[in-house]
């Protein structure tokens, strides 16, 4: 199903990439405007195991996580009028971009590298001057931004903006593809 097949009130929006630590509450607030449901992949994984997303990785391995990952995009690919977010690495996995960019535009938050340096120096605190945290923040921003190559992404550069002008830019961009 190709998004120009499904009407515009049914069209999904896919918000992925990294701008820092509170990025889920921009997917919430966003979904709050639109009247849209909100999923948050991750989120769910962890809810249905009771346990984080590194923990589920170290208790049953990657493969697992991806089977758990994968159940969870097969029945966001079922949503309709919803804000999903997503992780990069979860999104470049299998064909998961191919599938949801059908539902709806998928769109990746981004910010300049000293400005997710300062969000992350903000949410670690002490931890931040450890290297060995420090290299494993940077680890994930990398596997996140990787999702920037893919072909159809929309990208918004959120660094100097507020958070309301985060979400109005998102929904330009939602309106201006989907019409």
């Amino acid at each position: 199903m190709a998004t120009h097949a499904l009407s515009l009130s049914d069209r999904n929006i896919i918000l992925t990439g990294y701008t820092g630590p509170n990025q889920p509450l921009i997917g919430r607030r966003i979904a709050s405007k639109m009247q849209m449901r909100y999923l948050n992949i991750e989120r769910e994984i962890e809810d249905r195991n009771g346990i984080s997303i590194n923990e589920i990785r170290t208790l049953y391995g990657e493969s697992r996580l991806k089977t758990f990952e994968a159940e969870v995009v097969q029945e966001a690919l079922l949503y309709r009028s919803a804000v999903i977010r997503i992780s990069g690495q979860t999104l470049l996995h299998a064909n998961h971009y191919e599938r949801l960019q059908e539902t709806g535009p998928v769109i990746c938050l981004v910010a300049s590298l000293d400005a997710v340096l300062q969000s992350l120096h903000l949410a670690l605190g002490g931890r931040y001057h450890n290297p060995d945290e420090r290299a494993l923040a940077l680890g994930h921003l990398k596997r996140e931004w990787a999702v920037r190559k893919l072909p159809g992404l929309h990208e918004i550069d959120t660094t100097y903006m507020p958070e309301d002008d985060v979400i109005e830019a998102v929904i330009g961009v939602w309106q201006q593809v989907v019409i």
